[in-house]
This record gives C-alpha cells, structure tokens and sequence, in this order.
C-alpha cells in the first residue's frame, strides 16, 4: 500500500486506548508468519503504473483496475461531515487516506508497533538486536600457502621517477613563489614581570620639576590712575549687578588721586586663595605633542582653475517686477524665463536681451511658476493662492499652438457630482481671463512640479493634512490623491528623472515612493531642524536638501539613509538647491543675499565616492524685509546661474 498521510507521534497513546478493539484482530493472525514487507504482498488496486495523480485531477475517474475498468472517484466529503464522522468513529485516527488507490486505509496494530519504533529511532522489528555480539569469521591459524605467491615487482626497489618530476615541479613553484612557505612562529619576547614599563629617561622626565604657569599680570585698568575710556559709568555699573557672577567683571577700574588713598584690595585673600588650589587641583604632567602641519589635514582638492565653467560674473539683470521675486523657472530650451513675483504679476522674459515678452497681472501674490519640461509644448504653471493656472504663453508656431489649445481647452460638466473627493480636493475650470485653465484647490498651494513627459505635475499644499499632495493629469483634466500616508508636514515633492519615482519632503524627512508598486522605498533621514527645499541629481541616485538652520545636505541613496555630506554654508535660511541638468554643478540661495555655486561630480563607479568642491560665492542681492535670495535656477544647456531676490530684481550669472 502507498500511504500519502502522516501518523501522529501521539501514536503510543493510542495503542493503550485501541487494545481491546482489536484483540481479536491480532488472535486471529497469530499463526501467521510474518513478513519483512506486506505491501509488497497486496496488489495495488489501481494499475496506472507510476504516473502523476495530477493528470487525473479533472477527470472523474483515478485511474484502472485489473480488467482494465475505470476507477470512479469516491464523493469528497466536506469538512462538516468528515468532522462529524471522526467524532462519531473511535477509530478514525487509525485511518489514513490512500492517495493512490482513493480509499482510506486502517493501519493495523502491527504496523503501529513499527511506525512507533520508528519514531522513537529503533530497529522495525523488536526482533533485530542491534548490540550482538561480535562473530570472528577470520581464521588465525597457520595456513599452508600464503594467499599471493608472486615475486615483488622491480619496481618496489628503484626510485620512482613520477615522484621526482613532482618534486621538481614543486621546487620550481617555490623558487618563482608561486607556492610560500609559512613563515616561522615568532618566539615569545620575555620581559620583566616585576618591572616598570617606563623608561628611566620617561622616569626622570616624570619626576622633573615642572614650574607653575604664572598668573596674568596686571593691565591698564588695575592702574590706580588709569585712563577715561577704561572708567566705566554708573550704568555699565548697574548693568553689572544684572549678569551672572560667572559673566560679571572681577575688577572695577577706579581713579585715584595718590598711592595714599588706595584702599586694600578686597578680594586679596580670595585671589590668592583660588590661585593656591589651582595649583593643588590642576596637575601638572608633560604631555608628548605631535607636530603637525594644519595644511596637511586639509583634503587635497582640485584646483578651481581644472573645474571651469562655472558662473563667476553677473552679466544680466531682468527689471520690471515692483516686489519681491520669489520663483523662477526656465524653458526648456534656455530661451526664456518665467518669473513669479508678490507684486502679483508673472512675466514672461527673453534670456539673452532681458526684454519682458509677455505680463499676466492676478489679484494674489504669486507663490510658484514652473515651465512644462517639453519644448514643444511652451506652457507655464502658476500657483496663485488656492488655485494653479495652466498659461499660454503663445510661443511657438501654429501647429504647436492649435496643439496648445486644444490641450487647455475644458468643458465644465453639465452636473458635476458633489459628493464625489474629486470636487472637494481640487477643480478643474477654464479661465477665459488669462486663456489658460484654473485649478482651484481647498488649501493654499505652495509648490507645482512636472513630470519629465510634461502630462502630469503634482501640487503640495502644506496645510491640507492627508491631502496635502495631489497628482494631476493635464490631457484628461483628472486629479487624484497619492496612495500613500503622509506623515508630517510636506513642504515640497519632486518626480525621479527617469525612473517612476515621487519624492516628498517634510519639514524632518525626505521619502521615496514608488509610483508602480505603491510603496516606500526610501526614507532619508536629514536631521536638519526644518527642510526648505530639494532637487534631484540628473541620474537619479543622489539628492540635495537644504534648510532653515542654513546646512546643505548631499544625500548618496546607494550609500545609506544618512547624510554623506552636510555643508553649513550660509549664515540664514537656505531659501532653494538646484541640480545642473549636464554640468557638474549645483547651487544654493540664501537669506543672506548670497547664492554658492559648487562642483558636484558624481562618477560611475559605485566604490568612488561623490567629489564636492566650493567654486564660488555670489554676490549682489540687497535684502529687503530680512529677505535675500529666493530662488535660484541653473540654465538648462549653459553653465548659468538665475537668481530671484526680494530686491525685485532677476540676476544672470555666467562663466
């Protein structure tokens, strides 16, 4: 029989309890002799041969018997049944079901008695002894003849002659070093048990006599006719009994007219008192210094003339905005440049003359531009208090501007579901004012970014909770939320350069989502105070942050979580980071009216770290209600630096 089920090892239990319900069983079978297999015996019912049970599985037979006959399938009992019938049947725990045959099958109590032995490691048979005695089958008498008469081979009394090619062979390897030899242990080296381990010159320094540092000697202000400007007045006096007594001056400078009429020193004995336990408190012992070279603890970085191009001069300034400019973004091709100011203007510029092509004029401050990243399809998103405008900017021919059209062309439903997320999150309206489309949100938009493909962009709203961030599709006019759980307030989100990638950062972390499998692949752990903003390296596998506190943060993602680089660079809030598209580069802007440009070289080679050098240090923002620079952008194709400032006045830096 061919058994698929398992026996219990409780099986010892249930031979106590199964004795008297198969007593007669075993009487019957006494006079039987056994055997070593009993299987072997029994012809299986089913002669399929050794073929696979599962080719049967959709038939409704198991397989044939002798005469050739279809075995039929028994009907499968379902759970509730099977349950109710072992309660009922004693002996359903005896039962193993017979895969092979489709039947179920009593185990006997002779075969218990084997598979119990089993279990517990013995022999089947209670027969089989396995410490028997030791049969001596050889015979040690002397026997007649010798089992091989043959004479010994010559070979047994030359040299070998494939042992001493091995042995050349093996001298060679030694002497080109192929093969080394293990170096011989080195012997203890004894020392003195009871012996000091200092020398006696360390021993004689030791001991020398080491002078006391002497005391500060007097100045000008403990003279007893000092001059006018050490005298303090009556209200730095005053001013004095308000600080901590470690803060507060020792000594009060005073005029006098002779040596007559200095008064004792008042803190003579406490002076002197303090001086005598530095002297017992402080030891003194001579410590070996090691000379060395400050210059040569500096990294050996490349010189800057080796990194060149980068923005050193401003060569352009873009005028026109009355207020502070706090976005900026370019065109794809590098030839215009879209600006967003508080005086509530978005001004459309030409990079290499400044001539403002084009003004749309909205009754908010403006928060955020950004240009589509396709060049064909020269559009702007603006983000105006609650709501996102998708502008025209009339570039292009007229191909690529019917195209544009039909694209910012939207229909407002005949009846728009309310109840729906969508209507409450965000709203799609055309807006014949500016010929473009408003979206309009529940909360305050702070920040618009675009896919590479120019189709979606997301938008960050840092007061809308779990719906603070929002992807929206521009071809089907559809919004949807991210199927992901903030935590914390978001402050920016970035889609990957080229994998389907989102980066969202709060005011602590900065996580990587995927897009595809909806999950967290990376959570980078800045430890900044408050992240102000973030851009993506090019390829993808390096990221900048900066904050509030005035740190730069270069983050490595093959490397690990945790920062591999934090500069602290500016003084005030870093206010924007930006990636060069093909340049070696990145920059930030600050608060403090400066903008630093750095050489950002990021190599191939995974066991080569990243190279960061500081190249340079812009200046010529004047800052304006304690605002600098606001932002700042690398020209896509050139290496030239764009900056905003809250003096209302665009800079272009170049090489």
């Amino acid at each position: 029989m061919r058994y698929t089920g398992v026996v219990n090892s409780d099986v010892d239990d249930g031979l106590h309890n199964d004795q008297e319900n198969q007593s007669n069983s075993s009487e019957s079978h006494q006079g039987v002799e056994e055997s070593d297999s009993s299987e072997d015996e029994v012809a299986p019912r089913n002669t399929v041969g050794d073929v696979p049970l599962v080719w049967y599985k959709d038939e409704e037979h198991i397989g044939y018997d002798l005469d050739g006959k279809k075995i039929k399938k028994r009907t499968r009992k379902d759970k509730v049944e099977s349950f109710l019938e072992s309660a009922d049947d004693a002996k359903n725990w005896l039962k193993v079901y017979d895969e092979y045959n489709d039947e179920e099958v009593e185990v006997t109590k002779k075969e218990l008695k084997l598979i119990t032995r089993l279990l517990k490691g013995k022999a089947p048979h209670s027969d089989f002894d396995p410490y028997a005695p030791y049969v001596d089958w050889f015979k040690w008498d002397d026997a007649k003849h010798p089992l091989s008469n043959a004479p010994e081979p010559k070979r047994r009394f030359i040299p070998s002659k494939w042992e001493s090619k091995k042995v050349v062979k093996l001298v060679r390897a030694i002497r080109m070093g192929l093969i080394k030899r293990d170096k011989p242990k080195e012997e203890q080296q004894f020392y003195h048990l009871w012996g000091d381990d200092s020398s006696s010159t360390e021993k004689a320094n030791h001991l020398s006599f080491i002078p006391a540092p002497k005391s500060k000697l007097p100045g000008h202000e403990e003279s007893y006719n000092p001059s006018l400007e050490y005298i303090p007045t009556q209200e730095e006096i005053n001013s004095y009994q308000l600080m901590f007594e470690e803060d507060r001056p020792k000594f009060i400078p005073r005029r006098y007219t002779s040596l007559r009429s200095i008064p004792a020193y008042d803190n003579a004995v406490k002076d002197v008192f303090e001086r005598c336990l530095d002297l017992y408190l402080c030891p003194r012992v001579r410590k070996k210094r090691i000379n060395i070279d400050p210059e040569s603890l500096k990294p050996k970085l490349p010189s800057r003339r080796d990194l060149k191009p980068y923005p050193v001069t401003c060569y352009l300034e873009y005028k026109g905005h009355t207020d502070a400019v706090v976005s900026i973004s370019i065109e794809a091709s590098g030839q215009w440049l879209a600006s967003g100011s508080l005086d509530g203007t978005v001004r459309i510029w030409e990079v290499e003359t400044g001539r403002c092509l084009r003004v749309w004029e909205f009754e908010e401050a403006v928060k955020f531009v950004a240009w589509n990243p396709l060049r064909e399809i020269p559009i702007v998103a603006v983000s105006v208090g609650q709501e996102v405008f998708i502008l025209n900017t009339g570039l292009g021919d007229e191909e690529e501007q019917k195209k544009i059209k039909e694209l910012l062309h939207y229909e407002t439903p005949v009846a728009p579901d309310d109840s729906g997320d969508k209507v409450s999150v965000a709203s799609w309206h055309q807006d014949d004012k500016h010929e473009g489309i408003r979206l309009r949100h529940f909360k305050t938009v702070s920040s618009v970014e675009w896919h590479r493909k120019g189709d979606y962009f997301s938008t960050v709203m840092p007061a809308g909770e779990s719906r603070a961030v929002l992807i929206h599709q521009l071809s089907k006019k559809h919004t949807q939320r991210i199927p992901f759980k903030l935590r914390g307030l978001p402050v920016s989100s970035l889609f990957h350069p080229t994998k389907k990638i989102f980066f969202i950062s709060t005011k602590k972390n900065v996580r990587a989502y995927d897009l595809q499998k909806q999950k967290l692949i990376k959570k980078l752990e800045t430890g900044l105070r408050e992240v102000s903003s973030i851009s993506v390296h090019p390829g993808g596998d390096n990221i900048i942050v900066g904050s509030r506190e005035g740190k730069l943060c270069w983050f490595d993602m093959d490397l690990s979580s945790k920062p591999y680089r934090i500069l602290k660079c500016h003084p005030k809030d870093i206010t924007n980071v930006a990636f060069h598209r093909s340049y070696p580069l990145f920059a930030s802007c600050s608060d403090d009216c400066t903008a630093y440009v750095f050489h950002g070289m990021v190599y191939s080679d995974l066991n080569q770290n990243p190279l960061i050098v500081p190249l340079e240090i812009l200046r010529g923002h004047t800052s304006s209600n304690g605002r600098g620079v606001m932002d700042c952008k690398f020209h896509p194709r050139q290496p030239w630096l764009f900056t905003a400032g809250a003096d209302s006045v665009i800079k272009l830096y170049c090489h």
